[in-house]
């Protein structure tokens, strides 16, 4: 169906609650209720199978230059090719 959405510039702008709200609203009592008056079941649905550290990687190798770099990585690819 078609539709048309809007939306003013002052969408996401926050208002400030002014120093007279806030001090009224302090004074208010505040009523705790218990979980079970609102009909939510509160047990525990995450069950942990397994626990386990992660791989070990392996060391970096450090290069002296360029050269060696280059000589590293084709031996590099020609082993993986070899499997």
């Amino acid at each position: 169906m078609p539709a048309i959405v809007t939306a003013d510039l002052r969408l996401n702008t926050p208002r400030n609650a002014a120093l007279p709200m806030v001090m009224k609203a302090r004074s208010k009592p505040l009523t705790v209720r218990p979980a079970a008056e609102f009909g939510v079941d509160l047990a525990p649905r995450l069950v942990i199978e397994k626990i386990s550290p992660p791989a070990e990687r392996v060391a970096g190798k450090t290069v002296g230059s360029t050269s060696e770099l280059a000589a590293y990585i084709a031996a590099e690819i020609s082993q993986m090719e070899a499997l």
